[in-house]
């Protein structure tokens, strides 16, 4: 698995021919088969790889809370919910987000200070264990510049359907 610090590096070398496989997969996945090919990668290299020496999504992304999750996670910070919301929440048509990156409940260490309740898009990330892969191809293309899982898995999908690399050796 490559290391999180080079993912991007990586990804820069290989986003043209992940993009043609996203074309690819369009015209000749099945859906379903796709899906299953997805989750069985999910489950393989999860199980092994530990987020915790990594969050590089923690670093790059912004979560969107539920109204729920902010009572939770207001709770667990022993503050009010006002007080979380405007420390920490800005109102958006999606929803509520996190303010700026990377994430402010991140540690040094690369701990979460909100692991017990963190949102579902924390938790889920980076969905490719969901349905309907076939129509998150663009974000999923997008998550291998960030999540050295995804790009692993489109490497192996790439054996697995024998997409050609060309111009790469």
């Amino acid at each position: 698995m490559i290391e999180p610090s080079k993912v991007e590096e990586e990804f820069k070398k290989v986003e043209r021919e992940n993009y043609k496989f996203r074309t690819y997969l369009k015209n000749h996945a099945d859906s379903d088969e796709l899906d299953e090919q997805f989750l069985e990668l999910h489950n393989e290299l999860f199980k092994v790889y530990d987020c915790s020496k990594c969050r590089n999504c923690c670093k790059v992304y912004s979560v969107t809370f539920e109204e729920n999750e902010i009572d939770q996670v207001s709770k667990l910070l022993k503050i009010t919910k006002k007080e979380f919301m405007n420390k920490y929440i800005e109102e958006t048509i999606n929803g509520y987000d996190l303010k700026g990156k990377p994430c402010c409940f991140l540690t040094e260490n690369g701990a979460c200070q909100i692991e017990k309740c963190k949102p579902e898009g924390c938790r889920e990330y980076p969905f490719t264990n969901k349905p309907e892969r076939l129509f998150s191809l663009l974000n999923i293309v997008d998550f291998a510049s960030v999540c050295p899982v995804v790009f692993e898995m489109l490497e192996r999908l790439k054996k697995i359907y024998g997409f050609k690399r060309r111009g790469r050796y």
